[in-house]
């Protein structure tokens, strides 16, 4: 799973049996051309799993011109904004505690989940819109439409229950 941790848009996911360096470095390359970010200054920020420290993954990452940073050794929490978004996953009413029952079911649930996320979850860290607002531009556009709804109530609403302050 890739995050852009501006906008905390899921960019790019997959989901396999298991975890190989070979796809890893396959789905960020995917993702940096679907976002028209090859060649930009990127980071990508990432656990120390082997998948991730793979010479094919140094490699692609070399190519598309992305940055490794990665998470220092026994610190759980130096990739707050992935943990964050796993726990919003886990913590989904849907998720499956028991397991899923194979891999298409699990490759559809993460898919709906994505959906979710990027889609309709108003994300705290961003003012309450979706990370695909945020991804887009549009959350400003979204405050301003939220701050002139409060400047349409404060004239009238702000004054009330005053009248017991009165001395």
């Amino acid at each position: 799973m890739i995050e852009d941790i501006y906008s905390r848009k899921i960019v790019g996911y997959e989901v396999h049996e298991q975890e190989c360096g070979q796809k890893a470095a396959e789905l960020l390359q995917r993702t940096c051309w679907r976002e028209h970010t090859v060649k930009s200054p990127l980071v990508l920020h990432s656990d120390n799993g082997a998948p991730m420290k793979s010479v094919t993954m140094k490699a692609k990452m070399e190519e598309l011109g992305v940055t490794p940073s990665y998470n220092r050794p026994r610190v759980s929490n130096d990739n707050p904004f992935s943990e964050s978004t796993f726990r919003t996953l886990k913590y989904r009413p849907d998720w499956p505690s028991h397991g899923f029952k194979n891999l298409e079911e699990t490759r559809s649930w993460v898919q709906q989940f994505v959906d979710w996320y990027n889609e309709e979850h108003k994300h705290s860290r961003i003012k309450f819109v979706t990370p695909s607002q945020r991804h887009q531009g549009l959350d400003g556009a979204s405050w301003q439409s939220d701050e002139k709804y409060w400047k349409q109530l404060r004239p009238k609403d702000l004054n009330v229950g005053q009248e017991r302050y009165k001395i």
